[in-house]
């Protein structure tokens, strides 16, 4: 798959955002710095309703967010908690573990993880992988993988 430009990533995160799996949904973003996994986020957070300013968690490492479960698939529960991951910032795996994310990586909602090989072994299996590589000509080629149930949905 190809993204020409912004725009295509956003029609993409927004079609995403309508899949009911998407709320029990781990993914984990690949690509180099400036590929494009942050501005990916921030288009399905806004397809998802995420209100104001979408924050990159580079420096905070997890951002959080909360909204109604309207329509979507988030366990049952009446409000889709969202967590957006960056580990960029990790010189050590141990450090997810030290910082206390296995029990938000066991609850329900969706997970988006950014430089998710920062955190070793520590993350449990993701649904869908999605690897960004930016072109010289600065379009995206997006290989997209999943590895359970939940990913095969979101692909379907």
């Amino acid at each position: 798959m190809a993204w020409l430009d912004e725009a295509a990533t956003e029609s993409f995160a927004r079609a995403l955002a309508r899949r009911p799996a998407i709320g029990r949904a781990l993914i984990e973003l690949q690509g180099d710095l400036g590929a494009g996994k942050t501005t990916f986020v921030r288009h399905l957070l806004k397809g998802l309703g995420v209100q104001g300013r979408i924050k990159s968690p580079t420096y905070a490492v997890v951002e959080a967010y909360t909204l109604p479960a309207t329509g979507l698939d988030s366990g049952h529960n009446l409000e889709l908690l969202i967590w957006h991951f960056d580990f960029y910032r990790f010189n050590d795996p141990r450090e997810w573990e030290e910082a206390g994310f296995r029990d938000i990586f066991a609850s329900p909602g969706l997970k988006l993880v950014e430089w998710p090989e920062k955190a070793g072994d520590h993350l449990p299996q993701p649904d869908l992988v999605m690897a960004i590589e930016m072109l010289p000509d600065e379009s995206r080629s997006i290989t997209l993988t999943a590895y359970t149930p939940t990913g095969a949905e979101l692909l379907e």
